[in-house]
C-alpha cells in the first residue's frame, strides 16, 4: 500500500496566510493525491495576439478609431451635412478628401497589423515537444498549457515563461540569449543548483528515491547525478541584469522524458506581472517515501519567453505563465503616449481656424438676411421660390444657410495634414536609424528610433538630466588602488574586454599586518558574483586566457582582478564551494551558505561563507555611506581619509568590512532566510529586514579604488549643449566627491564655477536641520537673483556674461526639501529650491536614488513654462526617469539594454547626443514647424477667395472653384511638394549646425509656432488671397477678353483664381527651400506640370457620370488668351513679391553683418568661433517664421 505524500504545513511555508494573488500549478498536470479539494484555476492558452484587429472588427475599429480625431470626425459631419441638406457643393468635394485621407491611414494601419498577424503565426504555429505519458509529444506553441513539462533544444526559443526542472549538461549549466527581451546579446548562465549547499544531501536522497520508483519494470533509469554539479550564487542587480540563474536543484538529474513524467510537483507563485526581473514562487516536492520538500523561487528559476537556449543540447520546463500572461507580452502592451509641443500647437491652430471658420459662415450668413431684406434681391424674376420654400420657418432655413456656408469654406481646416505629418514623423525617423555617425564599431550598432513622434521634440530641449556611470563614463573599470587599514597598496589592472592588464610594478605604501591583507583580498575573492567563462563558452571570442571573468557589474571583474595581482586568484564556483587560489599558490575552499544580494536602496552586499575550519564569516563590501554606520566607530577615521581623497580624485570607492558568526547565530540566521525566501507575498521586505538585522556590528577592514573613464569626447557634448542653452543635469547614485570630479572632467563645471552646496555635510552645521537648510536657501537665492535677470531668454544669453553658477544637492537633502515640515518657515522650500535651480548653469545630484531621479524630472516637467526635459541612461535604474521625460535617450552600454529598451531613441555613446539635438532635432523642428504653417497658408489662401466671392453673388453660396478643384487641391495639387520639403529640407548645413550650437537656441521655446509666426503666416495668406480674387476681378472688368469678343463665364473666372492659387503657393515653397535635390525638382516642377495636364484632360472631355459639363473646355480656352497668361504671371509676381523683397533686404543686411564681422575679427584675434548670424539670416526660418 502506497503511502499518502505529506504536505508542509503553514509553519514550514512562511507567507501562507496571504495566499491571494497567487497562482497553483501541477507539473505535468499531474494532480496530486490529498489535494482533492483544490479547485482547478482556469488559465489562458498560449496564443501569442499582438495584433490590434481581426477580419471582422478591424473596419468598426478602425474607423472608430480614425474618427476619434476632431479634423476627421469634423469632414465626416460636413459630409453627412452635404448628404443631407441642399448645399452648394457636391458630397464629393468633401467625402472624398476623407475617403482618402481614412483609406491611406487604415491601409497602413491595416498593413502594419497584418505583418503583426504573420509574425503572431509563425510564433504560435511553430513546433514544441510536450512530455505526455512519458513521451514526447509535437504540438504547435499555442496548444501549451499551465502545467505542461516543455523540451526545449539548443538554439530554439522558450516558448512561454518556464520553471527550469533540469539540463542535460553534466555540470547542471544553461546558455541563454536575452535579445528579443532586454536588447542584451551576451549569454546568461542558468545553473541547475539549489539555494544553499546543504540541500545537496537532501537533494541526492530524492533522486535516489525516484531512481528507485524508476527502476520499476517499464522504465528507464534515471542519468546519474553528476559528482561536479554546478550552482552559483545570485546575481549582483547592480544594473537590473539577471547574469546568473538557478534552476530546482532536487529534480536535476531528471533528463528523460520517463523521469519527469514520473515527478509529482506543484508550484505556487505570483500571478502574471510584467516585471522582467521580478518572480516569487514556491515549489513543493512530493515522494512516497520521504517527506515533501519545498524549496523557494526566484527570477533565477525563471526561463522567460523569448529567450534562447544557447550551447545546450536540451532543458526541461514546466510551463508557469502561457500566451499573453507572460512577461514579454506583458511588457509590450503599450507605453504611455509622450505628445510632442508641435501636436499641441496644432490642435491650437485648429481650434482658431475653425473659429476662422464661424466666423465667415456667421457673416455671410447674416449679410445674405439683410441683402434679402429687399424684396427684388430676395425673389427676383429668374428665381422664383416655390410653395415648399415659402411655407419654411425663417429659423431653420437660417440655420441650413448657416451650414452650408460651413460648407462651401469647410477646406480652411487641412484634413490631409494628419497623413502628411504621420509621414513625416514616419519616414524621417529613418534619417536618424541611417546616420553613419552615430554607428559605434565597438558593438556594431547605430542609433535606434523606437518611436517616431517626437522627433521635432529633440530640437526643443531645455533640461538634460544624464547618468554618470556608463553615460558620462566608460563604465570600464581600472582598479587603481586600495587601503588596508589605513595602509595605501597601489597597483594597476585593467578590466577590458574580460583580459588582464598590469601597468608597472605594484607599489606599497608602507604595510599592514599580514593577516589582515590576507583577509582583505580574500573578502575581494569571495563578496561578489563574478563567474568563470572557459575558452569553449559562447557568444563570445576565444581568449588566449585559460578562462575569463564575466559579471554583471565591471566594477566586481576589477576588484577581483586587483586582488589576483596581489596574490589572491579566484578560481571560480564547484559544488556549491568558491576555490580561491593565496599567496602561497594554495587552495583554499570556502563553502557558500548565503548571498544578501546588492540593491540600490542598501547600497551593498554580503556573503556567509564557511571555511575549511568551520569558522561562519560574514564578508561585505558597499559605499561608504552604507558601510560606515555598521563597522565600529574606532575604524573608520583611517580608512575614511583614504576614501575621501580617492573620491577627490574621480574613483569609484567601495568598503569592505567582515564579521564572524556564532554557529547558534547562524542556524537562527538561516532559518530566518530561508522562511523568508520561502514567503510568496513580501519577500524582498522579509529579506531586507534580515538583511539589516544580520549586517551590523561588523569589522571594517578596508577600502578599494576604481576608476572609470571619461568617455570619448563627453566634455565636448556638455560643453556644447551648455553653449546650445540647454541646462544639464547629471543625477547619479555616486558619492559627492567622486560626481563632482567627474564634473569637472567633463565641464559640467568649469574652473570659475561657482559650486552652491545643498548636502548633508552643509546642513549638519546646525543642530536644525531645516533651519540651516532654509538659511542656504535663502542666501543662495539673494545671490542668484543679484546676479541674473529675472528673464530666461537673457538669462542664457547672461551664462557667458556673468558669473557662472552650479548646484550640489545629495539625495537626503532632496528628501529634506521635498519632504520639509509645513510651518511658515518652510512650505516653501520646494519653490525656493526650483528658482535657485532655474538660476545655475549645471546641477549635480549625487547619492540619488533611481525613484528621486524621476521626482526630480517631474519637478522640473511642472515649472513654469513646461519646459522640455529629456533624460539619457544607460542602466535599469535609468527607466524610471528616462518613462517620465519628455524624451528619453538609452545608450546601449555595458549594464543591459533597458535604458535602451524603454527609451524613445538609443545611441550607442553619449557624444552622439550632440548631433542628435543639435542637427536632427533642430532639423527635424524646423521642418515640420513650416510644414504646419504651410498647411494652414495654403487652406486660407484657398477659401479666403471662396469667401470674397460671396459678396459678388448675393450670397447665394456659389462655389468659386470646380468640384474636381476642390477635391483634388490637398491630396494631389499641393501634397508632394510640403511632404518632400519636410523631409529633405536642409536650411543651415549639419556641419555649421553641430559647430555653432548657439543656432539651437534661434528655435527653442516653439519658436516657429508662436503667436508672431502664426500672424506672420496668416497675414500672408490674406494678402496673397486677396490679390488672387481682386486681381482676377479687375481683370474681368475688360469687356472682352478674347479676339472674337466672347465673354467668359463665372468658372473661367474661378478657374483663374485657382491656377494662380496653385502656382503661388507651390512656387512659395520653392523660395523656401534651401536645400535642393531632384527630388525637391520633381515634385516641385511635377505638381505643377501635373496641374495643367488634368486641367486640360478634366476640361477636354465630356464625362457621360456628369450631370453637367461646366467645365468643358473651359482651361484651354481660358489660355488662349495673351491677358490672362500676363495677368497669371502678374497676379502671381505681385502675390510673391513682399516675399522677395524681405529676402532682399535680409541679403543686404547680411552682407553689411558680414563686413562688420570682418572688422570685428580682425579687432579681436581672440575671436576664434565666427558669428552665424549671417547664415541665419540667408535661412527661411530667420526670414519669415521667426518675427
Amino acid at each position: 500500500m502506497q503511502m499518502a505524500p505529506s504536505f508542509p504545513s503553514a509553519s514550514e511555508c512562511a507567507g501562507e496566510e496571504k495566499r491571494v494573488g497567487t497562482r497553483t500549478v501541477f507539473v505535468g498536470n499531474h494532480p496530486i493525491s490529498g489535494m482533492e479539494t483544490y479547485i482547478a484555476q482556469r488559465f489562458c492558452d498560449n496564443r501569442i495576439v499582438s495584433s490590434k484587429y481581426t477580419l471582422w472588427n478591424f473596419l468598426p475599429k478602425n474607423l472608430f478609431e480614425q474618427f476619434r480625431r476632431i479634423a476627421n470626425f469634423y469632414f465626416l459631419i460636413i459630409f453627412l451635412v452635404q448628404v443631407t441638406v441642399d448645399t452648394p457643393t457636391s458630397p464629393v468635394t468633401s467625402g472624398l478628401p476623407l475617403f482618402f485621407v481614412i483609406t491611406v491611414t487604415a491601409i497602413k494601419q491595416g498593413y502594419e497589423d497584418w505583418l503583426r498577424h504573420r509574425a503572431d503565426n509563425e510564433v504560435n504555429k511553430s513546433t514544441v515537444y510536450i512530455i505526455e505519458n512519458a513521451e514526447r509529444v509535437r504540438k504547435e506553441s499555442e496548444k501549451i498549457k499551465v502545467g505542461d513539462v516543455v523540451e526545449v533544444q539548443a538554439d530554439e526559443t522558450f516558448p512561454c515563461d518556464l520553471i527550469l526542472l533540469s539540463s542535460c549538461t553534466t555540470d547542471g549549466t544553461c546558455y541563454v540569449t536575452t535579445a528579443s527581451l532586454d536588447g542584451e546579446s551576451n549569454c546568461k548562465i542558468l545553473f541547475d543548483g539549489s539555494m544553499c549547499s546543504f540541500h545537496y544531501s537532501l537533494a541526492l536522497r530524492i533522486i535516489r528515491n525516484a531512481s528507485n520508483m524508476m527502476n520499476r519494470p517499464g522504465s528507464t533509469k534515471l542519468c546519474k547525478p553528476s559528482a561536479g554539479i554546478s550552482w552559483a550564487i545570485m546575481c549582483f542587480y547592480l544594473s537590473g541584469n539577471s547574469k546568473t540563474h538557478y534552476a530546482v536543484r532536487d529534480t536535476i538529474a531528471l533528463c528523460t522524458a520517463e523521469s519527469i513524467d514520473n515527478l509529482r510537483a506543484a508550484i505556487e507563485c505570483e500571478q502574471p506581472q510584467p516585471d522582467l526581473y521580478k518572480f516569487v514562487g514556491r515549489i513543493s516536492i512530493y515522494s512516497d517515501s520521504v517527506e515533501t520538500v519545498a524549496r523557494s523561487l526566484g527570477p533565477e528559476n525563471l526561463l522567460l519567453k523569448g529567450a534562447t537556449l544557447k550551447n545546450t543540447k536540451k532543458i526541461y520546463g514546466v510551463a508557469v505563465y502561457t500566451g499573453m500572461e507572460t512577461k514579454m507580452a506583458l511588457n509590450y502592451q503599450g507605453k504611455s503616449q509622450k505628445r510632442s509641443a508641435v501636436e499641441k500647437s496644432i490642435n491650437a491652430f485648429l481650434i482658431v481656424y475653425l473659429f476662422i471658420l464661424l466666423t465667415k459662415a456667421a457673416v455671410c450668413t447674416t449679410l445674405k438676411y439683410v441683402w434679402q431684406s429687399t424684396p427684388y434681391n430676395d425673389e427676383p424674376w429668374y428665381n422664383q421660390k416655390t410653395q415648399k420654400e415659402r411655407e419654411t420657418f425663417k429659423v431653420l432655413k437660417m440655420f441650413t444657410d448657416f451650414l452650408s456656408f460651413m460648407v462651401l469654406f469647410n477646406f480652411i481646416i487641412p484634413v490631409s495634414m494628419y497623413v502628411t505629418v504621420e509621414m513625416q514623423k514616419f519616414l524621417g525617423s529613418f534619417f536618424i536609424s541611417w546616420d553613419k555617425d552615430f554607428f559605434d564599431e565597438e558593438i556594431n550598432e547605430g542609433a535606434l528610433v523606437n518611436t517616431s513622434d517626437l522627433n521635432e521634440e529633440l530640437g526643443q530641449v531645455d533640461y538634460v538630466f544624464t547618468d554618470k556611470t556608463g553615460t558620462l563614463t566608460e563604465n570600464s573599470m581600472e582598479f587603481i588602488e586600495c587601503c588596508i587599514d589605513g595602509h595605501k597598496y597601489k597597483g594597476t589592472t585593467q578590466e577590458a574586454d574580460g583580459l588582464s592588464q598590469t601597468d608597472g610594478p605594484l607599489t606599497y605604501f608602507d604595510k599592514a599586518d599580514k593577516n589582515r591583507e590576507e583577509l582583505f583580498l580574500r573578502a575581494l575573492c569571495l563578496c561578489h558574483t563574478v563567474e568563470i567563462k572557459t575558452n569553449d563558452a559562447v557568444d563570445g571570442p576565444t581568449e588566449t586566457a585559460e578562462f575569463t571573468y564575466i559579471s554583471s557589474s565591471p566594477d566586481e571583474i576589477a576588484l577581483v582582478k586587483g586582488a589576483k595581482k596581489f596574490g589572491f586568484t579566484f578560481l571560480g564556483n564547484w559544488n556549491g564551494h568558491i576555490r580561491v587560489e593565496n599567496q602561497r599558490k594554495e587552495i583554499e575552499e570556502y563553502e557558500l551558505l548565503h548571498t544578501l544580494n546588492f540593491d540600490s536602496v542598501r547600497r551593498r552586499m554580503s556573503v556567509i561563507v564557511k571555511t575549511q575550519g568551520g569558522d561562519i564569516l560574514l564578508f561585505c563590501k558597499g559605499a561608504d555611506s552604507s558601510v560606515f554606520p555598521r563597522v565600529h566607530n574606532h575604524e573608520i577615521e583611517l580608512t575614511k581619509a583614504h576614501v575621501e581623497r580617492n573620491a577627490m580624485d574621480g574613483y569609484r570607492t567601495l568598503c569592505v568590512a567582515f564579521k564572524e558568526i556564532a554557529p547558534e547565530d547562524f542556524e537562527r540566521i538561516n532559518s530566518q532566510l530561508i522562511e523568508a525566501k520561502m514567503a510568496l507575498q513580501d519577500r524582498e521586505e522579509k529579506l531586507e529586514n534580515i538583511f539589516d538585522e544580520i549586517e551590523t556590528n561588523m569589522n571594517l577592514i578596508g577600502a578599494t579604488a576604481v576608476e572609470d573613464k571619461l568617455q570619448d569626447q563627453a566634455a565636448e557634448t556638455i560643453e556644447a549643449l551648455h553653449a546650445a542653452g540647454l541646462k544639464v543635469w547629471v543625477l547619479t547614485g555616486d558619492k559627492m566627491e567622486t560626481a563632482k570630479s567627474t564634473c569637472y572632467a567633463c565641464r559640467l563645471f568649469q574652473t570659475n564655477t561657482e559650486l552652491l552646496e545643498l548636502t548633508t555635510k552643509t546642513i549638519e552645521e546646525s543642530e536644525r536641520k531645516e533651519d540651516r537648510l532654509h538659511e542656504l536657501l535663502i542666501e543662495y537665492r539673494k545671490k542668484l537673483l543679484h546676479e541674473f535677470p529675472k528673464s530666461t531668454r537673457s538669462l542664457k544669453k547672461a551664462w557667458t556674461e556673468h558669473q557662472e553658477y552650479g548646484l550640489i544637492i545629495d539625495g537626503s537633502t532632496l528628501s529634506l526639501i521635498l519632504n520639509s515640515s509645513q510651518d511658515s518657515s518652510s512650505n516653501n522650500y520646494k519653490s525656493i529650491f526650483l528658482q535657485i535651480c532655474m538660476k545655475c548653469t549645471a546641477v549635480l545630484c549625487c547619492r540619488m536614488a533611481p525613484l528621486q531621479k524621476a521626482q526630480i524630472v517631474r519637478m522640473v516637467k511642472n515649472l513654469k513654462g513646461s519646459p522640455i526635459t529629456l533624460s539619457i541612461g544607460d542602466g535599469a535604474n535609468d527607466v524610471s526617469m528616462i518613462l517620465e521625460s519628455h524624451v528619453g535617450i538609452g545608450i546601449k552600454g555595458k549594464e543591459g539594454r533597458q535604458a535602451a529598451r524603454n527609451s524613445d531613441y538609443s545611441v550607442p555613446k553619449f557624444k552622439h547626443l550632440k548631433k542628435l539635438l543639435l542637427a536632427h532635432g533642430h532639423l527635424y523642428y524646423v521642418r515640420i514647424a513650416h510644414l504646419v504653417q504651410y498647411f494652414f497658408y495654403k487652406n486660407l489662401c484657398f477659401i479666403l477667395p471662396q469667401f470674397l466671392y460671396q459678396f459678388f453673388c448675393g450670397f447665394s453660396q456659389q462655389p468659386l472653384y470646380d468640384a474636381a478643384y476642390l477635391t483634388m487641391y490637398n491630396i494631389c495639387f499641393t501634397s508632394l511638394p510640403i511632404l518632400a520639403y519636410s523631409l529633405l529640407e536642409q536650411h543651415i548645413n549639419i556641419d555649421t549646425l553641430t559647430s555653432d550650437p548657439r543656432l539651437y537656441m534661434k528655435i527653442t521655446g516653439n519658436a516657429m509656432l508662436q503667436l508672431g509666426p502664426f500672424l506672420y503666416w496668416t497675414f500672408l495668406a490674406a494678402f496673397e488671397g486677396t490679390v488672387f480674387f481682386f486681381g482676377t476681378y479687375f481683370l474681368f472688368q475688360t469687356t472682352s477678353l478674347e479676339g472674337n469678343g466672347k465673354i467668359y463665364g463665372n468658372w473661367t473666372f474661378g478657374t483663374i483664381v485657382f491656377t494662380v492659387l496653385v502656382f503661388t503657393v507651390t512656387l512659395k515653397l520653392a523660395l523656401d527651400t534651401r536645400f535642393w535635390t531632384w527630388i525637391n525638382h520633381f515634385v516641385i516642377w511635377g505638381s505643377l506640370a501635373f496641374y495643367v495636364f488634368f486641367s486640360f484632360f478634366w476640361g477636354g472631355i465630356i464625362w457621360p457620370f456628369l450631370k453637367q459639363q461646366r467645365m468643358y473646355f473651359v482651361f484651354a480656352q481660358m489660355l488662349s488668351s495673351v491677358s490672362t497668361w500676363l495677368a497669371i504671371i502678374l497676379l502671381i509676381f505681385i502675390s510673391l513679391f513682399p516675399e522677395i523683397l524681405l529676402i532682399v533686404v535680409k541679403n543686404v543686411r547680411r552682407r553689411s553683418a558680414r563686413r562688420n564681422q570682418s572688422c570685428r575679427r580682425a579687432s579681436d584675434s581672440l575671436s576664434a568661433r565666427p558669428s552665424v548670424r549671417p547664415l541665419l539670416l540667408r535661412t527661411f526660418s530667420d526670414e519669415s517664421n521667426i518675427l
